[in-house]
């Protein structure tokens, strides 16, 4: 059986909106008002993204601000993601869907195969999502110093950092592919961050692993025809709704443009 999903290539905006975008998609899915919806975008301004439970002293804000970066805390959890260059997916489920089923662990791996799929149709090699041992995983603050449990590695290297956020009603996923540039300039803006050295020995961009630079546009046509092959997906091209764009408004004055909640912790 073949399901439905709204398909959103919604180009880029600055943090605090794509947080209250992706939010508002969700709460609307599960609120059935919305069909599950896999929502493509990117970021501009380039921002860091900061997990829900992640402490904003690790970020050396002033050195962020001379360089025009924006700072968001995301609603799900995980490490600090410098979002620039890359392809950001956000997948929305009521929590009763079939690709939503059983714990965090069994929708995550799920996920991860598609997105497996679509390294694969851009040309990866050795695309895997494994089970990571507790001294592999990253104990710093930075997402793509090591993979997490299924999350997507190719070529021997971290590609797509994802997080997940579970509600009774609903589910939000959502990801980063970095394209191109340098994996590790995040270090820069980080307190205590890793040696930039050993970031690149774990994760990579697109563009390393290709040898070429990947457009956006060609990463997201890739993203949507393995999700549609992988889940069994049939999409239909769409955009957020009027009550979407209203809730996404008030979401991103009330809380992911609010010092309250990037200041949280």
């Amino acid at each position: 059986m073949s399901f439905e999903f709204r398909l959103i290539y919604d180009g880029a905006h600055d943090g605090a909106t794509n947080m209250a975008r992706d939010e508002a998609i969700s709460r609307a899915v599960s609120a059935g008002r919305q069909p599950p919806t896999l929502r493509l975008y990117g970021w501009q301004p380039p921002a860091i993204s900061l997990g829900q439970s992640q402490r904003i002293a690790s970020v050396d804000e002033s050195r962020c601000r001379a360089d025009g970066l924006g700072l968001v805390r995301r609603p799900t959890g995980g490490l600090a993601i410098l979002h620039a260059d890359e392809l950001t997916y956000s997948v929305a489920l009521p929590i009763n869907h079939p690709i939503a089923e059983g714990d965090v662990m069994t929708s995550y791996r799920r996920i991860a195969e598609a997105i497996m799929c679509a390294l694969r149709l851009l040309g990866v090699p050795d695309v895997s999502a494994n089970r990571i041992a507790p001294e592999d995983k990253a104990k710093g603050p930075v997402c793509f110093e090591a993979p997490s449990d299924y999350e997507v590695v190719g070529a021997g290297k971290k590609l797509v950092g994802s997080a997940q956020w579970r509600r009774v009603d609903g589910v939000l996923q959502h990801g980063s592919l970095p394209l191109y540039g340098d994996i590790a300039r995040i270090c820069a803006y980080l307190v205590d961050a890793p040696a930039p050295e050993r970031v690149r020995a774990h994760a990579a961009t697109l563009q390393d692993v290709l040898g070429r630079t990947p457009s956006w546009h060609e990463a997201a046509d890739a993203w949507q025809r393995a999700f549609a092959n992988a889940l069994d997906i049939r999409f239909i091209p769409g955009t957020l709704s009027a009550d979407e764009l209203r809730e996404a408004d008030e979401l991103r004055t009330t809380k992911y443009d609010n010092e309250a909640w990037t200041r949280r912790r």
